[in-house]
């Protein structure tokens, strides 16, 4: 018998092509679950290498081994009259139809299901990369993160103080329109973990890094800081500044002037300076922001406490003012204060703000808020929004908000690029990423938006409201199924229920859906009008949907903010009521229309 006959007759090329089959099915697998948790492609490159490797002894044992029914057995113990790979071989065909089988069946599902996922995740990352492209090219080396400075205080008890130096310096730089200066949001993330300085820069996608440390010690306080260029990973400068707390706005100014000097930035304008005010009642201004970050009801009445304190020493201090003024207003919206009195306080705080510095870009996003969200004037919160973004282009939060507000005003597209601004500024930010995923579905861009709510659970997983979010895309998408697992992951009880509601129907399911609505309606009538008329309205029911736009309309609340760009409300939209409903609300096609919105970003 020639060498290739006893090739066929020990199964060797059967097995040699069950193997390439099965190994091909396991390696377009691996191609498409691997990124749904997040693994990049060295893990996929290492099973392919391992499947590669492993054909050889695949090959060697099907020569070397037979599977007798006594057992396996070396192929040379075998007495050739018992031998069963005749069997075998017809098990090995049996097996290989199968595996092409199922990679036909593979091909199907990639095709008509898996696809339309992963166009979008490769459009969406080709956007983000010409979005990076853009940003490298526009500003070119001038870019940096200013990291979260050490706490080296000899009880470890200052981290507020080191936190607050941070920011204030990010701050001043966020000033300085040549230079693109990454939100606080994306720089802090990355505190307590153990990766390098060169992996930062590349994940926020800037040339250089501030760092340093902090040590108070009573009146006293040193300041170590470091400018590395990321890429090379060397320091281009540091320097020591060991003074008093009096000098704290003078070594601001310093560190700033220093950073300009070594990325060689011309200034075309005068550079900016700290923010002047009594080191005692800036100790208290820090203190009462690191409270108002933690954000519970215990450290907001702490917030609210040191804020005072810190206006007690100078009351005309416009960061404190808006400070003390974002506590009432959460704290408002939590009922942890009488609202339309804790509002006017807001008001009054804010607009102080801005009498004492016409030029502070928080006092003006504050007012836009108040006028959207409490006031129903969106002519006036569109001034208010545009005047904020153009004293703080570079600064995150206020370009999320006049989104936000573009949203509101059925401006999709511009929303879309004010959102996808806010994400380069901070783009680890889960809140960025949210808010561009919510603009995205608004715009009927599903399997965008789905990446985009996938993305934001990768970085803050249970995220309230992004299972949410993720489920009604891929309901609006057509994928059902999935959609229903993932409102039963959402955290926050009103969404899942209302989620649930509305996917249950959508699958036919009355019972479920009925069920879902009636502990919703049963457990939240009072917070959850608008999402109670939501389920109506997508369940075709008409009249209890009026019934209870009425009953959130009659709350006077912020529930129906939005309410005109919601598309669970599609079915209202030809009934007399819903344009008498926008009339009331200024949602109008005509009210918003006549709205002028033009807000310039930062290039």
């Amino acid at each position: 018998m020639s060498f290739f006959d006893e090739l066929k007759r020990r199964n060797v090329f059967r097995v040699g092509a069950a193997y390439v089959v099965a190994s091909w099915l396991l390696i377009q697998v691996t191609e498409t679950i691997f990124p749904l948790f997040g693994f990049d492609d060295t893990l996929a490159r290492m099973v392919v290498i391992v499947l590669a490797i492993g054909v050889i002894p695949a090959l060697t044992f099907a020569w070397a081994f037979e599977l007798t029914p006594e057992g396996l057995k070396k192929e040379k113990e075998v007495d050739r009259s018992r031998s069963t790979t005749l069997q075998t071989s017809k098990n090995l065909d049996l097996m290989i139809m199968v595996m092409l089988a199922l990679a036909l069946a593979y091909f199907a599902v990639d095709k008509f299901v898996l696809s339309k996922p992963r166009e979008a995740l490769i459009a969406e990352t080709a956007r983000q990369k010409g979005r990076s492209e853009a940003l490298i090219e526009s500003y070119g080396d001038r870019s940096i993160a200013v990291l979260p400075f050490a706490d080296l205080s000899p009880q470890g008890d200052q981290q507020y103080f080191s936190d607050g130096i941070s920011e204030e310096l990010l701050n001043l730089l966020a000033k300085i329109p040549e230079l693109r200066v990454i939100s606080r949001s994306s720089a802090f993330s990355f505190r307590g973990k153990d990766i390098d300085i060169p992996t930062i820069a590349r994940r926020l996608q800037v040339a250089h890094v501030l760092e340093g440390s902090v040590r108070k010690a009573g009146p006293r306080v040193r300041i170590t800081a470091q400018l590395i260029d990321a890429r090379s990973d060397t320091h281009l400068w540091s320097q020591t500044f060991d003074r008093t707390l009096d000098d704290i706005f003078a070594i601001q100014d310093e560190i700033a002037a220093e950073v300009v000097e070594q990325l060689k930035i011309t200034l075309l304008e005068n550079a900016p300076r700290a923010r002047q005010t009594v080191p005692e009642a800036f100790t208290f201004f820090l203190q009462a922001r690191y409270f108002l970050d933690r954000f519970t009801a215990e450290s907001l009445e702490k917030a609210a406490e040191l804020y005072q304190r810190a206006l007690a020493l100078d009351p005309r201090y416009p960061p404190a003012l808006k400070g003390l003024a974002e506590v009432y207003a959460n704290q408002a919206a939590m009922g942890l204060r009488p609202f339309k009195e804790s509002i006017e306080f807001v008001r009054e705080l804010v607009n102080k703000a801005v009498s004492i510095d016409p030029r502070y870009a928080d006092a003006y996003a504050g007012l836009g808020s108040l006028s959207q969200y409490f006031d129903n004037d969106l002519r006036s919160a569109a001034q208010h929004f545009e005047k904020a973004v153009e004293l703080g282009p570079s600064q995150a939060t206020i370009v999320g908000d006049a989104g936000m507000f573009a949203l509101i005003l059925g401006r999709t597209n511009q929303a879309i690029k004010l959102f996808e601004h806010q994400v380069t500024l901070d783009p680890v930010s889960p809140t960025a990423h949210y808010q561009l995923a919510r603009a995205l579905r608004t715009a009927g861009r599903f399997d965008e938006a789905a990446v985009a709510y996938r993305t934001v659970l990768n970085l803050s997983p249970g995220r309230i409201a992004a299972q949410y979010g993720l489920g009604i895309s891929l309901m609006l998408n057509g994928d059902l199924e999935t959609a229903l697992q993932e409102m039963k992951r959402e955290e926050l009880q009103v969404l899942r229920l209302t989620g649930l509601a509305l996917v249950y129907h959508a699958l036919e399911q009355a019972a479920e859906s009925d069920a879902a609505l009636e502990e919703l309606a049963d457990k939240h009538a009072q917070d959850a009008a608008s999402n109670v008329a939501e389920i109506h309205a997508f369940r075709n029911e008409t009249e209890p949907a009026f019934a209870w736009l009425k009953r959130a309309e009659e709350n006077n609340s912020t529930d129906l903010t939005g309410v005109n760009v919601n598309r669970l409300f599609a079915s209202l939209h030809d009934d007399p009521r819903w344009q008498d409903l926008l009339e009331r609300l200024g949602y109008s096609e005509a009210q918003l229309a006549s709205i002028s919105f033009d807000v310039k970003m930062a290039d």
